[in-house]
């Protein structure tokens, strides 16, 4: 077949790219052992969120995880991150989509200072959110708090 010859497929995979505009990005749950979680409250959009961003290009998502977490909050998985659930965001846009991964175990290596791009960073009960939480950071916390699993949509 014509797109078994390495050139023609990165072409063909370019194409895809320019053509279809799939963004790909991640978000992490981090629940301390007093059952709360950690949420970020960004300087450029309203609402408290799970931590997370965009997978950078050459970057696999559980790094992308990672580096998020550490960016963001301050915070360094120990072992492996276990992934959720993988969604479609539509209220992005109709071709985003979100990797959820779980951080069973963590440290914080310090208090996160405000930076351009966190205004602040916290750990919340799970039963007492900021009254801000937007509805997808609520509604993937349940999921994981009840065992359930993951829905389609961001």
């Amino acid at each position: 077949m014509l797109l078994d010859q390495p050139l023609l497929r990165r072409l063909f995979h370019l194409g895809a790219l320019v053509t279809r505009g799939m963004t790909l990005g991640v978000r992490g749950a981090a629940i301390d052992g007093q059952g709360r979680v950690c949420l970020v409250r960004h300087t450029y959009v309203a609402g408290w969120h799970l931590p997370g961003g965009g997978i950078e290009p050459g970057e696999n998502a559980p790094d992308a995880m990672l580096r998020e977490f550490r960016e963001e909050a301050e915070i360094v998985p120990s072992g492996a991150l276990r992934l959720h659930g993988f969604y479609r965001n539509a209220a992005a846009a109709g071709r985003d989509h979100v990797a959820l991964y779980v951080a069973p175990a963590f440290s914080v290596l310090r208090r996160k200072a405000p930076d351009r791009e966190i205004a602040e960073c916290g750990f919340f009960p799970l039963d007492a959110l900021p009254e801000e939480t937007t509805r997808a950071t609520r509604d993937r916390l349940a999921e994981i708090r009840e065992g359930r699993p993951p829905a389609a949509l961001w």
